[in-house]
This record gives C-alpha cells, sequence and structure tokens, in this order.
C-alpha cells in the first residue's frame, strides 16, 4: 500500500514518458530486424504522424476545426518538385528552408483571413481556400495539372563536399524522419508547455476572457495557425522525397480530414494521441486492406465505434486506465 499523504506523481505524464521511451527504442532499432516494407511503411506513418501533430495543434488546443490543412502539405511538396531539375538533384539545405518559408507565407496569408471568422464558418473558409490551391495546380500546367509531377532525383545533402546521409538510401531517409519526428514532438512539447501554449489553450475555452485579460488573441491564432501550417508543409516535403513525386490529391480536402479522423482517433489535445492515431489508422487500413476489398467499410465503422465509446480517443483509454490502476494501488 502506498502512503496515502504522498501525492502521486502525475501518472499521465509518467506514462506518456515510459511509453516515448519504448517507442522511441523500438523505431531506432527498426532498420536493423525489419525488411525494406516495413521500414518504408514505418518511414510513411512517422510522416503522418507530423501532419497529424501539427493539425492537432489547431484543432486541439486553439480549437480552430480546419479543413484546409492539406493545403500546406501538399504545397510544400510542389515547391520541391519545381525547385528540381528534371534529372537532377536539388540541394536539401536549401530546398528544406524554402518549401518551409513559402509555406509559412502562404499560412499567414490565409490565416490572416480566415481567423476573422469562427465556427463552422472558418471550417468552410479553410475548405474554400484549399479548394483554390488544389485547383490552381489541378487545372494550370504550372506543375504537371492533374498528372502531377515526378520528382526523379531525391535532394542531395553535400555539404562543403561531405554527404551526411543519403536519402536515396531508404535507411538513411528513415533515420532523416525519426529525426525530425522527434524534434518536431520535443518542439511542440516546450511549446504547448509555455506560456505561448497555456494562451492558445486559454483562447480555445474562452477567447473573450482572454482578450479582456489583455492578450492580442488574433496574433495568436495568426502566429498558431503558421506554425502548424509550416510543420505541415514539413511533412509534405518529406512525402515528396519518399515518393519522389507529388499530385493535386496531396492538396485535397479528403487528406484535410483523414487528418482530422487521426486526430479524433488518437487524441485530441494530447500530441501523442495523434501518432497514435496516425499509426493506427495506416496499419488498421493495411489489415482491412488485406482482408476484404471492401476495407473503407471497416475502417469507417472502426473510427465510428472510437468515436462514440472513446471520447478521448486510444490514448485518453490507454492514460484512464493507467490512472485508475495508479488509484487502485493508493
Amino acid at each position: 500500500m502506498r502512503d496515502p499523504r504522498v501525492v502521486p506523481p502525475d501518472v499521465t505524464n509518467t506514462f506518456g514518458l515510459l511509453l516515448a521511451l519504448v517507442v522511441l527504442t523500438a523505431l531506432a532499432l527498426l532498420p536493423a530486424f525489419a525488411e525494406k516494407f516495413y521500414v518504408q511503411l514505418f518511414t510513411k506513418i512517422l510522416i503522418t504522424a507530423i501532419f497529424a501533430m501539427s493539425l492537432d495543434l489547431l484543432v486541439g488546443f486553439t480549437g480552430l476545426v480546419s479543413l484546409g490543412h492539406a493545403a500546406y502539405f501538399g504545397f510544400a511538396g510542389y515547391v520541391l518538385a519545381l525547385l528540381t531539375p528534371q534529372y537532377e538533384g536539388t540541394s536539401f539545405w536549401l530546398s528544406l528552408p524554402i518549401a518551409l518559408a513559402s509555406v509559412a507565407l502562404l499560412a499567414a496569408l490565409i490565416g490572416f483571413l480566415v481567423l476573422r471568422t469562427s465556427g463552422v464558418y472558418f471550417i468552410m473558409v479553410t475548405l474554400a481556400f484549399t479548394q483554390m490551391v488544389f485547383y490552381l495546380f489541378h487545372d494550370t500546367k504550372i506543375a504537371g495539372g492533374s498528372d502531377g509531377i515526378y520528382i526523379y532525383v531525391r535532394p542531395i545533402t553535400d555539404l562543403f563536399g561531405w554527404r551526411p546521409f543519403n536519402l536515396e538510401n531508404f535507411i538513411h531517409f528513415y533515420y532523416v524522419v525519426l529525426v525530425l519526428f522527434v524534434a518536431v514532438t520535443v518542439g511542440l512539447k516546450r511549446m504547448v508547455g509555455s506560456l505561448f501554449g497555456r494562451v492558445i489553450v486559454g483562447i480555445r475555452t474562452n477567447e473573450h476572457r482572454m482578450r479582456s485579460l489583455g492578450y492580442p488573441t488574433f496574433r495568436y491564432k495568426l502566429v498558431c495557425f503558421v506554425i502548424a501550417g509550416t510543420l505541415a508543409g514539413l511533412a509534405g516535403y518529406l512525402a515528396a522525397v519518399q515518393f519522389g513525386a507529388v499530385n493535386p490529391d496531396m492538396l485535397g480536402w479528403h487528406l484535410s480530414g483523414s487528418a482530422l479522423m487521426m486526430v479524433i482517433l488518437g487524441g485530441m489535445g494530447t500530441l501523442v494521441g495523434p501518432a497514435i492515431g496516425a499509426s493506427a489508422m495506416m496499419l488498421l487500413e493495411l489489415l482491412f486492406q488485406g482482408l476484404t476489398k471492401h476495407w473503407q467499410l471497416l475502417m469507417g465503422t472502426f473510427i465510428v465505434l472510437v468515436a462514440l465509446l472513446l471520447p478521448h480517443g486510444v490514448y485518453g483509454l490507454i492514460a484512464s486506465a493507467a490512472r485508475n490502476r495508479d488509484k487502485a494501488d493508493v
């Protein structure tokens, strides 16, 4: 029996830290034991997890439900494709900052307009903007029209005559994505735990009260919108590198909807939750595809059941079980 006078530690934080260490160790060792297919699969999962976490920054922490998040994901991929010569590789160290800066500018322009709305109007306006970006690339010859454009040579990582890693090597690329995933996770964790994070959560809870306290809520929301868009652009850049092609589907609203389902499935406002949601959704999709050609029906049923039975997502269920077990030991 634990002494009841001793305040137990935050089991959620302890559990999250242990889970993170176990998962990170497993991911770091994955290429040593897994075949190429599974390494590439988990590379895709990590990229998608970055995308889902970037959306959770808006939905789960700031309370801004966006159906236009895919615009930044696809736009970064197109920037890389346009910067890459047809049969040569562009510089990784130049193309990545340019792609992220371009996406940040796009997010700032769109955010400056859409953040003047709220509720369902915000959802519809973000959807309208992503459709505008979609048709910009779909209906014009800027980058191959509806067929998209191939990236024949992945970015070159040469730095003063030294190549620290080769993106053509799937294991090297996996570790690059893993490092970026960890960096994004740690960065978001520190950000939401800072004053900025507490303010955006306060805006989600009661924006009028935060405004009355003197916080420029529009500025905070705009900065959050730009950060989320930039991180989505990072995921889009990495996806373009992995698959060697971009097409208008990367900009479609359905991709934003899929990311939103991952956030809900894993648990909104938890950072870890969207990563769990992305992993679960993609692994289940692979499983259901092997079971039946009507796998979308199974996936839809699963998501509906999670939404009805697990209002806080999969991570919320695990954390709740851990808390109940901790209370039982007191």
